[in-house]
């Protein structure tokens, strides 16, 4: 087996551009890795599950493209993280985004209950994920981004520090407000 498969994807380094096919390999197996994730985060980001798939497929064919400039100073995940946060903000900030009023799917909510749910639980769930997007949606895209990547990412404040480019205790601080801002406009949301 290859050394480069056997290693966990983190550890990694990135092959250079004269090996194409090692390359392609770490990058289906980063792609199974950190998709759905990445996903995720586009989606709470841009609240339209067909903007977030655009999203998530255009943020790793960014990563594809440069795979080899990746230094291997982060985690290939904050490295992910980076390019769809960076990706996202130049999707809400472009012309269309700021001029055209869109609603969430209702396909967002809409998840294939276990069978042990009851329908009253599928429907008390899928109302209380609408409140929450409805909040995050009201917040400012910071403290949105923010709470997204410590509360869903369960990334620490040092992590989230290095993907906005600021130090852990200003994410510490921002947070605070953060959390605060959306417990006052949560009970106005219902």
């Amino acid at each position: 087996m290859n050394s480069i498969v056997s290693e966990p994807l983190a550890e990694r380094e990135c092959p250079d551009e004269s090996q194409a096919g090692l390359k392609s390999s770490v990058f289906g197996e980063l792609y199974q890795e950190h998709s759905q994730a990445i996903y995720y985060l586009c989606l709470r980001m841009l609240s339209d599950p067909d903007k977030a798939a655009d999203a998530t497929h255009d943020v790793f064919i960014k990563a594809f493209r440069k795979m080899s400039q990746f230094r291997g100073e982060s985690a290939w995940r904050t490295w992910l993280y980076r390019i769809a946060i960076n990706h996202c903000h130049n999707l809400q900030a472009s012309w269309h985004e700021r001029h055209m009023q869109t609603s969430a799917d209702e396909a967002i909510w809409e998840h294939t209950p276990a069978q042990t749910d009851s329908p009253l639980r599928v429907l008390e769930t899928k109302e209380l994920g609408e409140r929450i997007q409805k909040t995050l949606d009201g917040l400012p895209p910071e403290y949105r981004l923010l709470l997204l990547l410590v509360a869903d990412e369960q990334l620490s404040y040092e992590q989230v520090g290095a993907l906005t480019e600021q130090s852990a205790d200003a994410v510490r601080g921002k947070l605070h407000r953060a959390r605060k801002a959306f417990a006052a406009l949560f009970p106005q949301t219902v």
